[in-house]
């Protein structure tokens, strides 16, 4: 996963209603739609939408359509990957690049 991606996931996990909304369609597992997350959060449906929206444009869900309905299921797959690429990126802070350090020495 690129830092672009990572980046992307970050920003649509980083709302509380998302992460909330999360939960929500993990505890179902499938066939949960827009009316079912709205009836679970004190929020308007076209709210709920929006953060659907957010939440399937970065691919941490994914859509089914059924009839009239659209379901909706996280994508673990997306999350797991994310997951592996925030530790990787996270531990590799830790480590100083001596080129960097060098260029750093010389300037001062």
């Amino acid at each position: 996963m690129h830092e672009d991606d990572i980046a992307t996931l970050m920003r649509a996990l980083g709302h509380p209603v998302r992460l909330e909304i999360l939960r929500i369609l993990a505890k179902r597992a499938e066939n949960c739609c827009c009316n079912d997350v709205t009836d679970c959060l004190s929020l308007a449906q076209s709210t709920v939408s929006q953060h659907l929206k957010v939440l399937l444009d970065a691919g941490i869900i994914e859509r089914k359509a059924q009839g009239t309905r659209n379901n909706y299921r996280v994508r673990l797959d997306r999350l797991t990957a994310f997951n592996l690429a925030v530790g990787d990126y996270l531990s590799g802070l830790g480590t100083q690049d001596e080129s960097c350090e060098r260029s750093l020495q010389a300037a001062s």
